[in-house]
């Protein structure tokens, strides 16, 4: 046990980084609240020892009334100061626990928007790591809690450390040795505390995958998202069953902790009884004897009692600081993630209208632990006021160039430029502002329609005529208006009284979403994949008017919809094999005429 515990205190400067950074978070949360309650801490942690040194003119005062034959005099005062005393701890503790409650929730409000500030700058790599994943999970569930925990101990320690400092000056004034006894005593319980926070901190970082695999678990079964599939295929045991398994596991681990932890804290208890009953055998002998009267015995029966209780609370106190550092270490490390997509400190302007055109020059792009490239040697001009669709299987790489054109990713090798300036020369805000984007998958926002189609940008103060011509592009008009509330209706179930959309209707909403955003250059994923045949004519013959003067960038799987741009490029294993109108590429008889071929079989 020694020899762990002086491993555990070697690491402690680090975890006293971790605590003087909270303590930094609590300040900038409350500080007004958090001044009042250190105030009231020291306050607090004198309260008992007034309330001790009184004990012993109330017990003098008592055996000498008895004596006397009633003269209570010389008892009212020290006994009155006692219920003052008592009468002001209960008013501080009231307050102390409704400022503790406060700061709880501000402390947590703060850390939460600093998660959150942090997983909106982080880079869209982070997402594809499971160890990001591990970081962020340890991070929220600690911040639900550990702000609270933290001030809590923290109050306990500064509390408990002035009382105690204040009952050890009293009994030491029975004997030099009684303080030493008293401390050493209380050190079982503090390696005890130290061990068991070391090894719940390695619990949870050994077992954050499972937490995290059984909290999925928790949402596959829960959920709208995957009900018809788990109905269907009959799921429902094989994820509840996986769930229980997990969850057995979980459990079985911490209850064997604590079951150690328990037997540990027994035998640290015991040794600490046995000091305070030496020392209290002590104690009588010498009243028996003449050398305390009861006055000094009842209060050194409180200061010791008080005392020994006071330095193992004071031990586990510490060792629950050691413990939530340790803890919020996790925090720190998420919030430590630095992006590596960046903007330059000096950025070249982003143009408010494309002039020459976009060039991909020998990009090579491989997403984190991926086995092959997505993008390998790949080279494309695209030139200003051009529709330009982009056709290829699964996995050659369409979607990829999206994301790098909005730089969520910068390309290992090669460099993709807009009218001859680097992307990375660019701001990251200013170069996505020049930048509308329809995703393969657009998120389906719980919110009104409204709302929905003006989060396509929200710096700018949309008029309703705005928002309803996005929606009549998109060809969205006419369901919305179906709706109960119009472009005022809530979408979605998670809400009372929302609108669940079909999968076309969601994607039409978010073509809106895409439009509403007047920039330079359109990309559009699959913009026509939940659309019916007939939808996707009507759409088409609007679009080009749509486009004009800016670049768009269909990525598509449907060649009806590749027929309408100016120009197709033809990518297979991230590069492009071919290029050219529609008519070309069926009459060059190539990989994208055989593709033509099976969609439209004479």
């Amino acid at each position: 046990m020694s020899n762990f515990l002086l491993s555990r205190l070697q690491g402690v400067p680090a975890q006293l980084r971790h605590l003087a950074r909270a303590l930094g978070l609590v300040w900038q949360a409350c500080p007004g609240l958090t001044a009042a309650w250190g105030v009231l801490l020291l306050v607090q942690g004198a309260l008992p020892v007034a309330t001790v040194y009184l004990t012993r003119p109330v017990v003098n005062g008592l055996v000498a009334a008895i004596r006397s034959g009633g003269n209570w005099g010389p008892l009212l005062l020290p006994a009155a100061l006692m219920g003052v005393v008592l009468l002001i701890g209960e008013l501080i503790r009231g307050s102390i626990r409704w400022i503790r409650t406060a700061q709880g929730d501000l402390v947590q409000d703060h850390i939460m928007s600093l998660i959150h500030r942090e997983s909106i700058a982080a880079d869209l790599s982070f997402y594809e790591s499971p160890d990001f994943y591990d970081h962020l999970h340890r991070a929220r569930a600690e911040a639900s809690y550990r702000p609270a925990a933290l001030l809590e101990t923290f109050g306990a320690v500064i509390q408990n450390g002035i009382t105690l400092i204040a009952m050890l000056a009293v009994i030491a004034s029975f004997g030099a040795w009684l303080p030493v006894a008293l401390l050493l005593s209380a050190l079982p319980a503090f390696a005890v505390v130290i061990r068991y926070a070391a090894m719940q901190h390695e619990f949870r970082m050994r077992t954050t995958s499972i937490e995290r695999r059984a909290w999925y678990y928790d949402w596959l079964l829960t959920t709208g998202e995957s009900a018809p599939e788990i109905r269907l295929f009959a799921l429902g045991d094989y994820f509840y069953t996986g769930y229980r398994k997990l969850r057995a596991r979980l459990r079985d681990e911490r209850l064997a902790l604590a079951r150690g932890q328990s037997l540990a804290e027994l035998s640290a208890g015991a040794s600490s009884l046995g000091v305070t009953a030496a020392a209290l055998v002590w104690a009588v002998w010498k009243t028996l004897h003449g050398l305390l009267s009861p006055g000094d015995l009842a209060l050194f029966y409180q200061a010791f009692q008080q005392g020994s209780g006071l330095a193992r609370t004071l031990l586990e106190n510490l060792g629950q600081l050691y413990q939530n550092s340790l803890f919020l270490g996790n925090l720190f490390e998420f919030l430590a993630l630095e992006p590596q997509v960046t903007s330059p400190e000096q950025p070249f302007p982003a143009p408010l209208r494309v002039h020459e055109g976009i060039v991909f020059s020998n990009v090579a792009f491989r997403y984190p632990d991926a086995s092959k490239p997505a993008l390998d040697d790949f080279s494309l001009r695209i030139p200003a006021g051009r529709i330009v669709a982009v056709v290829g299987p699964n996995g050659a790489g369409k979607s990829t160039l999206a994301k790098l054109l909005c730089r969520f990713y910068d390309p290992q090798a090669g460099s993709i430029s807009i009218d001859g300036v680097d992307l990375r020369n660019f701001s990251i805000a200013e170069l996505r502002r020049r930048i509308t984007v329809l995703f393969q998958q657009p998120v389906h926002y719980n919110a009104t329609v409204r709302e929905n189609i003006s989060f396509g940008d929200l710096s700018r103060d949309f008029t309703n005529g705005a928002v309803q011509a996005a929606a009549e592009t998109a060809d969205a008009e006419t369901f919305i208006r179906r709706l109960p509330d119009g472009y005022e209706n809530l979408l979605g179930h998670w809400f009372e009284k929302g609108a669940e959309l079909s999968v076309g209707e969601w994607q039409r909403i978010a073509l809106a979403r895409a439009f509403l955003r007047q920039a330079p250059i359109i990309v559009l994923d699959e913009p026509t994949a939940a659309m019916d045949p007939w939808a996707e004519a009507e759409w088409l013959s609007r679009f080009r008017e749509l486009a004009a003067g800016r670049i768009a960038i269909i990525i598509t799987h449907r060649f009806t919809t590749a027929m309408l741009a100016d120009e197709i490029h033809v990518i297979d294993e991230g590069r492009v094999i071919e290029s050219g109108s529609h008519a070309e590429l069926v009459e060059r008889a190539g990989r994208y005429a055989q593709w033509w071929s099976s969609q439209n079989p004479e």
